[in-house]
């Protein structure tokens, strides 16, 4: 299948667009995991999101391409497949298009546990899940593919002891109630990238304030937005669990910023989940990238944690 099936298909609500006039990551995320309820139905589990479900899909990781802009009023659909699968986890496309235009919006690499649902323990896939992945077979597009991010296994050095040594801004602080979590009492998926959406100012303005000095147009107005995301989820909140992000610009080039966020449990110190963003200097008016001049980004590079990683 070159495109997979239709999971999805929906659009652009006035509400889910911010400040900077296009749909926020969090509702690409909240999207994306309606999908894979549809993808996960396509592999013979229809109720794997239901209450009575005997199991259900956990998100381990994603990997995400922010490809073309949606904004309100933007018609979507979403078709997806299967990457790989192994004996309790699989790798799954999930495609977001533009529908009057057949254009990418974003693309999603989902990587996904088979587990109980209530402890997430994982154990193996029914066979006929085996049988029909076989027939969702899904090639990745070059538009899909990792561009600027490493899709490597890591050993993961967050901690809250080692943000404190390296000086991370505190971006996010709270706690995850029950809304936010989902049947199983477990946070909602778009509820990491969308807190780093929410606190990312407080990192970020004085950087995007460095591009635009060395602009060779002073735009009129200045927002940011992302290219690529990998997100990794190591264990997941609870209603009621504290959560603080911490974050730190790990190094820039002549178009992009590389942040690093630690989602982290204020409490033991331990590290919920970890992710790594490609994010741009963006001129709202003219929807175009500011590049990053050669001084600017002398300047940017000082305030990059030396060590910095997911």
């Amino acid at each position: 299948m070159a495109e997979g099936i239709e999971i999805w298909r929906g659009g652009v609500n006035t509400w889910e667009c911010d400040e900077m006039g296009h749909m926020n990551v969090r509702f690409y995320v909240t999207k994306a995991v309606e999908g894979l309820v549809g993808l996960a139905a396509a592999l013979g589990l229809p109720h794997a999101f239901a209450a009575h479900a005997g199991s259900t899909l956990m998100i381990r990781e994603q990997h995400i391409r922010f490809l073309r802009e949606a904004h309100a009023g933007a018609a979507l659909h979403m078709t997806g497949g299967v990457l790989e699968i192994g004996p309790d986890e699989a790798r799954l496309l999930l495609l977001l298009w533009h529908s009057d235009s057949g254009a990418l919006a974003a693309s999603f690499q989902t990587v996904v546990a088979h587990v109980t649902p209530a402890e997430g323990r994982p154990f193996p896939w029914p066979k006929r899940t085996l049988d029909l992945a076989a027939g969702l077979a899904i090639d990745t597009p070059d538009q899909a593919m990792a561009r600027s991010l490493s899709l490597e296994p890591v050993v993961s050095t967050a901690s809250l002891e080692r943000a404190i040594e390296l000086d991370l801004v505190r971006i996010a602080h709270g706690a995850i109630s029950p809304a936010d979590c989902d049947l199983y009492g477990r946070m909602r998926p778009e509820l990491f990238i969308g807190r780093v959406s929410d606190g990312i100012p407080r990192l970020i303005r004085s950087f995007r304030e460095m591009v635009v000095s060395g602009a060779v147009e002073t735009p009129k107005r200045v927002g940011g937005a992302v290219l690529e995301y990998r997100l990794i989820q190591f264990d997941w909140p609870r209603a009621g669990d504290r959560i603080e992000i911490r974050s730190g610009l790990k190094d820039a080039d002549a178009r992009t910023k590389r942040v690093i966020h630690w989602m982290l449990d204020p409490d033991t110190g331990k590290a919920w989940g970890a992710a790594e963003a490609v994010a741009v200097t963006f001129d709202l008016d003219a929807r175009k990238i500011i590049p990053i001049s050669d001084a600017a980004r002398v300047e940017l590079v000082k305030h990059a944690k030396v060590g910095l990683a997911l």
